[in-house]
């Protein structure tokens, strides 16, 4: 197989996007079918891409729950978002509102970029929508593209955390909830819930300004979340 090949799946574009695929020519002057690459990344270009960043009590969804989320709006000063209170936390009801929140925002992007949401914030999602009995976003709803793995192949740096990767390019911002402002979030202090939600919108705003960086460098394939 030629390097670099991008493979483009009829079956899971929309019928515009497919006829798109099929008679459409990329800024090169050269067929999409000949091209994938072109055509997955100019159509990217066009898609609403968020930029989604979660915190929670823990790392396992059986045992922890969301505090808060944000999801941010390419280019746009737009930000959806949700955060638990303790009287939710009281009542036993934890992050139900906030999952069925969550996942209302989810479905208004096409594409949703995280940095190590493969392994951490999608799966946590994912389970405490379940948990709740809330039907999450089925395969080939939402696309996700994930910062991470994109930043581990382009760089080579010490560590692979957001942080790292943002201050080697130069982009600031980047901090961490201190340990008393963190337990008082974990039982519904709203100060410091609101504190933690500040932390969502950076990283998510973090996260914009390193894909940005970056996606010159890839090849701009997604999945499904």
């Amino acid at each position: 197989m030629q390097k670099g090949f991008i493979n483009v799946n009829p079956n899971t574009l929309k019928k515009a996007e497919l006829v798109q695929y099929l008679t459409g020519t990329c800024t090169h002057g050269h067929k999409y079918v000949e091209h994938p690459a072109c055509f997955v990344r100019e159509m990217e270009k066009e898609l609403k891409i968020g930029y989604l960043d979660i915190e929670a009590t823990g790392l396992e969804a059986d045992y922890h729950h969301i505090l808060s989320y944000v999801i941010k709006t390419r280019d746009k000063k737009e930000y959806y978002q949700g955060i638990i209170t303790q009287e939710e936390l009281l009542k036993l009801q934890f992050d139900k509102r906030v999952c069925k929140k969550l996942l209302k925002d989810m479905l208004r992007y096409d594409v949703l970029i995280t940095f190590y949401g493969t392994g951490y914030d999608i799966p946590f999602i994912r389970a405490r929508c379940l948990k709740w009995g809330l039907e999450f976003a089925q395969f080939g709803m939402v696309k996700h593209k994930d910062l991470y793995y994109m930043s581990r192949r382009l760089l080579k740096l010490h560590r692979k955390s957001l942080e790292v990767a943002a201050n080697f390019l130069g982009i600031k911002g980047k901090d961490h909830v201190l340990g008393d402002v963190w337990m008082a979030a974990r039982v519904g202090d709203a100060k410091a819930l609101k504190y933690v939600l500040s932390h969502n919108i950076t990283d998510a705003e973090i996260t914009e300004k390193l894909h940005k960086k970056l996606e010159a460098y890839d090849k701009g394939l997604i999945k499904s979340i």
